[in-house]
């Protein structure tokens, strides 16, 4: 089985908005759109590597949030027709929110309503919530944590929070993931200086790291940095990889952040239990205008 691990891929669209729309944190996201981020993230290039991703037959996919710039509603509509042309479909599809998702307060729930499909988890919580997600698919588990919230200007920070850090070893430490390779997505990195950053980074990643460290897992996925990102947590098994990836359509021709995503398989050991076989590194060729493989390891 494979999974392919996508992130920040903020696709834009602002038919339909209006100047209210803008006043609020807003207009400085749109600022930014206009001078920066609105010339290096494009669309064509997320048709490219859904391409990609159908002609491989990857078989699970997940994205690690941003799928908008400024969670405007145009934005999710276009984003979710964009999603829709991946031929694995919706249950094989996991998505988690990112910042630039919840960007404003008066957002709250409209990427869960507009991805619902993306988001919906094989577990229900007795409250009526909906993270931690989780999706049981052969020899995976994936783990689906929302970090994002509404932040001050200029600030993109997340956090995990209690009742999710709570339900997160519940899940790992729940006899159904038994034998299951367990992945844990989410948008913001919990290593490294990236996480410990006030203005962006995951301000209670050391309180993630402590149940990681107890109950454990096979690899944690995230985004937000727009980098290969490669960490550690400390686990009861020995230290858990934890992979950031660059955007998924970052078009400008910079090497460092030129759009990428990565695929990983998963196959058995001897003992039959499911293990992290190689992964594959796949980039954006501007001159080809498609997506090749960087590296396998």
């Amino acid at each position: 089985m494979r999974l392919a691990h996508v992130t920040d891929v903020h696709l834009l669209s602002l038919d339909g908005t209006r100047f209210s729309d803008f006043l609020n944190k807003r207009w400085a996201g749109g600022l930014n759109i206009l001078l920066n981020r609105g010339r290096h993230h494009l669309a064509e290039v997320f048709d490219a590597l859904v391409d990609d991703l159908n002609r491989l037959g990857v078989e699970q996919v997940a994205c690690t949030g941003d799928v908008t710039n400024l969670s405007l509603a145009s934005e999710f509509r276009f984003a979710r027709a964009h999603f829709d042309r991946i031929a694995a479909g919706p249950t094989n599809v996991l998505c988690v929110p990112g910042n630039h998702d919840n960007y404003v307060a008066e957002v709250a729930g409209l990427f869960e309503s507009v991805f619902a499909p993306y988001v919906a988890s094989d577990w229900s919580w007795p409250d009526g919530t909906l993270y931690p997600t989780v999706r049981l698919r052969g020899d995976l588990a994936l783990v689906g944590l929302t970090t994002s919230q509404p932040s001050g200007l200029l600030m993109g920070h997340g956090t995990v929070g209690p009742v999710q850090l709570e339900r997160l070893g519940q899940i790992l430490s729940d006899p159904r993931l038994e034998g299951k390779l367990r992945v844990v997505i989410m948008h913001h990195p919990s290593t490294g200086r990236h996480a410990r950053s006030y203005r962006r980074g995951l301000h209670d990643h050391a309180a993630f790291a402590a149940v990681l460290a107890r109950h454990g897992a096979e690899l944690v996925l995230h985004g937000h940095e727009h980098l290969d990102l490669r960490g550690e947590l400390p686990g009861p098994g020995g230290p858990i990889p934890v992979h950031g990836v660059q955007s998924g359509t970052y078009a400008i021709d910079s090497e460092r952040r030129r759009a990428r995503y990565r695929v990983y398989t998963v196959e058995k050991n001897g003992a039959g239990r499911p293990r992290l076989a190689h992964t594959e590194t796949r980039t954006w060729r501007p001159g080809r205008a498609a997506f090749e493989p960087e590296a396998v390891v």
